[in-house]
């Protein structure tokens, strides 16, 4: 469980870690629910984050909003005040059932102590049922404050029973011999997938599907590393060319929105035959692919795996299409490798990018997991940063959601035991979570987080002359921040380790030294501020 203790709930908490529960204490509610979204996708089992009433609800709401978008399990737990002083003005007081119900599959509220364990169960099934996303439970402070007799609470357990969501079992087999059938005749056929494919648990069914058939993939950010980026078969290097000409496309666990271009041209074919496939019908129905394929990403794989196997059929490495990915994606690969290869100081972003992405590889397996937001070192990231394991990157997903980096940090390290964590953040999305600095102290979580500091959002002062003008022409500009701020002694002041790195040597000596010691760690890399792009323009959307 994570979350902000104060009233009503500091003894939820409490007495939580009394019965075996781990509760990690942040600084903000924002941050504890972008880890409890975070840690259901990375667990399957729902997050559980605590808030205090009124404003501490409020800003969980966040959580909750990113928990939705992503379509990851997550309850939020708050705080409320009591139901006799409701309406009068009470401490903290707001109608939190009406504030959250935008944001979540379903809500429910505790009248009485007894009705505590059976919502505690419906939120929690409800979160995981179908399409995953964020539930809420509302316990007024008077009924945190009742007593019932142990008799009584000994049947109110008993009676909790645990509600049963039926999982989707996709039965139409014509439907999946018309999926097998399009993709045997297709000429450029591809298969995309995403983080819903990621949740399922479907690498072993994809990469059966991909070595058996031949066919290109290209996963979307968070679908990273359910096949190795390395893969011969992987388009991501030439990803124009495989979506702007693949004619059909078998896309699992990923939505058409917009990081999928909608689907639509001019990025897309417009003769392109969708396979979507996807465990909410809703979803299906508002893409109005081809053919939609509702079910679980991983049993409807090996579904199509089966059918597959009765007719088998391989494109080959000679086949044009595979040939034509295969020669774009190495001649892009080469034009980055060039650039890379450059020792550029001061630094820009791919000098260093590099440089993390040889110690991260080092590393071996598991894998470290990858937590990345920000502008241009997101999007550097995306495209130098390698993943060869599934549920390895976190970033800011499909809501673009900027300060989730340190709560991500944080449930990576306790969903995942012993493995390394590094976050690579730009100096703008470190500053929205930058004080939970001093909760991966606390916890010696073994967490580096790397700061690529360019002094601003996209690199500081970016206007042109004739915009700085009016009377507060002399404040900084809009995207600036104090040049060369050393976030690093904001690790130090808790007592973690910080280094300021400026050259090649000396980030590759903070990196060595970081990773083998596992502790919490602050990397501030100093960036050319006229390196990078403003690239938040509406049309380029990152």
């Amino acid at each position: 469980m994570f979350g902000v203790v104060g009233i009503p709930v500091t003894a939820v908490a409490i007495r939580a870690v009394a019965l075996g529960v781990r509760f990690l204490a942040f600084h903000n509610e924002q941050s504890a629910g972008y880890a409890a979204s975070a840690y259901g996708y990375l667990t399957g089992r729902p997050g559980v984050f605590l808030t205090v009433s009124g404003p501490g609800c409020v800003h969980g709401l966040a959580g909750l909003s990113n928990a939705a978008a992503n379509t990851w399990p997550a309850v939020m737990i708050s705080g409320s005040c009591d139901q006799a002083d409701f309406g009068k003005g009470d401490f903290q007081e707001l109608d939190q059932m009406a504030a959250v119900k935008p944001f979540v599959k379903h809500a429910a509220k505790a009248t009485h102590v007894t009705q505590i364990p059976r919502l505690v169960r419906e939120v929690l099934g409800a979160a995981v049922a179908g399409r995953p996303g964020g539930c809420y439970l509302d316990l007024p402070a008077d009924v945190l404050h009742q007593t019932i007799p142990e008799s009584e609470a000994a049947r109110v357990l008993s009676d909790a029973e645990n509600p049963r969501f039926q999982e989707i079992r996709y039965e139409g087999s014509l439907d999946i011999e018309k999926a097998v059938s399009l993709l045997r005749h297709a000429e450029r056929p591809l298969l995309v997938f995403g983080k819903g494919a990621a949740f399922a648990r479907a690498e072993n069914s994809l990469k059966k599907l991909i070595e058996t058939t031949g066919i290109p993939f290209l996963p979307t950010p968070m679908g990273k590393g359910l096949m190795p980026d390395t893969h011969a078969l992987a388009a991501t290097a030439a990803r124009s060319l495989a979506i702007g000409r693949c004619d059909v496309a078998l896309v699992v666990g990923a939505r058409l929105n917009w990081l999928l271009h909608f689907g639509e041209p001019p990025r897309w074919s417009k003769d392109v035959k969708f396979i979507l496939v996807d465990i909410s019908k809703e979803e299906i129905d508002l893409r109005k692919p081809y053919l939609g394929l509702e079910g679980d990403a991983r049993r409807v794989l090996d579904l199509i795996n089966e059918e597959v196997k009765d007719d088998p059929f391989c494109l080959g490495r000679s086949h044009p299409w595979v040939e034509a990915i295969s020669k774009k994606a190495k001649e892009n690969v080469a034009k980055m490798e060039a650039q890379l290869a450059k020792d550029v100081v001061p630094f820009n972003f791919l000098t260093p990018m590099r440089i993390i992405r040889d110690a991260i590889l080092a590393e071996g397996s598991p894998a470290p997991i990858l937590v990345s937001e920000g502008a241009n070192t997101m999007d550097v990231g995306r495209a130098v940063l390698v993943q060869n394991e599934p549920r390895t990157r976190l970033d800011a997903g499909t809501w673009g959601t900027m300060g989730v980096g340190l709560g991500y940090c944080i449930a990576a390290a306790v969903a995942s035991p012993g493995r390394l964590v590094v976050a690579v953040e730009g100096d703008s999305g470190f500053g929205f979570s930058a004080m939970e600095v001093e909760t991966l102290v606390r916890y010696q979580l073994p967490v580096v987080v790397i700061v690529f500091n360019n002094g601003g959002v996209y690199g500081g002062d970016r206007r042109s002359t004739d915009e700085i003008t009016g009377p507060y022409k002399n404040d900084p500009a809009p995207t600036s921040f104090v040049p060369g701020a050393a976030y690093h002694t904001l690790m130090e002041a808790f007592g973690g380790k910080g280094y300021a790195v400026g050259t090649p040597q000396e980030l590759k000596y903070a990196l060595a030294e970081s990773f083998s010691a596992r502790k919490p760690a602050v990397i501030n890399i100093i960036v050319d501020p006229y390196a990078g792009a403003e690239s938040g323009r509406l049309q380029h959307k990152n």
